[in-house]
């Protein structure tokens, strides 16, 4: 099968005029996508990614009830893109008619999960604040993104040329799979038993009004996994431009706030109170005619919800499997999820942490 994927990205590649190309394979995240930088003979650079379709269990249907789209499996229930090159394509188009910085696509190949990508550089604000760049403006901009894209609701399908993709809502079902993560995780990776039925209900109990509110929220464009490694400084553009977006492709129609809690609750790097509080500032001065006090519970709420699913399915999953580099941002989405259960409308959560996951078994 190697041997007749790396035929079919030579075909592609010499039918798109870029057989010439010398091919640099770049680092991979946890996903089942390989990148690799393509240098042509006049001196340009241009991303190649490979998404091979048939790794990834089905999409979710636009019409699919929650009980079908759990019977497809969790990226249907989660409503995520599976590695779709269409959503990937159909994404970009839409963020780039939004004057934002996604990458120009000037070959894909819907069928076999091939695409060719504009090269954003490799300056990812992750890496630029390690090596000393001020993070404050980076942080700004990020967010005059989200003001961007949150002054008007998105169409209901984005398409471009083949590629068509629906923008499903980030419902209650792909709030709570996406969450319950954690109960089907954390004990096997901290050592815990199982938690039992009552804890269970208990768990659905009090997430069910996070979730409600989540859905009832959802009205515009949603990264999904908007944080300062998916996100690309390019200081010779303008306003938000300057903003290169990368790995969009399970963009939904969710709650103004999900993107923010990846943004300002970053699991890979430290996100002080301090920035948070300001950065959340500067949005809601810019969106004056949102409720700030409703905004903040939900931005605090949804934020939990996500800490519960990072360290459930990304993390925990994921060292389980051997990845054990992931260990180490636990504790710091620890942090963040105990910030969040402060806010006192969280007692209950707060409450059923503590009696069923002790501090011991938090890493």
């Amino acid at each position: 099968m190697g041997s007749d994927r790396e035929a079919l990205k030579r075909a592609f590649l010499e039918a798109h005029g870029f057989g010439t190309a010398r091919r640099e394979p770049m680092g991979g995240d946890a996903s089942t996508r390989l990148y690799e930088r393509l240098r042509l003979p006049s001196g340009q650079s241009l991303i190649f990614m490979d998404q091979p379709p048939a790794v990834e269990s089905a999409v979710c249907p636009p019409d699919a009830t929650p009980a079908e789209r759990s019977a497809l499996g969790y990226n249907a229930a989660a409503r995520l893109a599976a590695g779709s090159v269409a959503a990937f394509v159909a994404v970009a188009a839409y963020l780039r008619s939004q004057h934002l910085s996604a990458p120009e696509i000037p070959a894909y190949d819907i069928e076999h999960g091939l695409a060719v990508l504009e090269d954003l550089g490799d300056g990812l604000f992750a890496t630029l604040i390690s090596e000393g760049q001020p993070e404050q403006p980076l942080y700004e901009a990020a967010v005059d993104v989200q003001v961007a894209l949150h002054a008007h609701a998105p169409p209901e399908v984005l398409a471009v040329d083949q590629a068509k993709w629906p923008l499903l809502s980030y419902d209650t079902l792909a709030l709570k799979v996406g969450t319950d993560t954690f109960l089907a995780w954390w004990p096997k990776f901290a050592g815990l038993p199982e938690f039992s039925p009552a804890a269970v209900a208990d768990w659905n109990a009090l997430w069910a009004p996070v979730w409600a509110r989540g859905e009832a929220g959802a009205s515009v464009f949603t990264h999904r996994d908007y944080h300062a490694q998916n996100l690309l400084w390019l200081p010779d553009r303008q306003g938000p431009a300057r903003v290169g977006l990368l790995d969009f492709q399970d963009a939904v129609r969710g709650h103004p706030a999900w993107d923010l809690t990846h943004l300002l609750q970053d699991a890979r790097r430290d996100v002080s109170a301090e920035l948070e509080a300001a950065m959340l500032g500067r949005y809601l001065e810019a969106r004056p005619q949102v409720d700030a006090a409703a905004f903040l519970a939900d931005y605090r709420a949804l934020a939990a919800s996500n800490a519960a699913r990072i360290l459930g399915r990304v993390f925990a999953r994921q060292a389980l499997l051997g990845r054990t580099q992931y260990k180490a941002f636990m504790p710091r989405t620890w942090r963040y999820l105990e910030r969040n259960l402060a806010d006192p409308a969280l007692g209950g959560l707060r409450a059923w942490f503590d009696r069923h996951v002790p501090a011991e078994a938090r890493a």
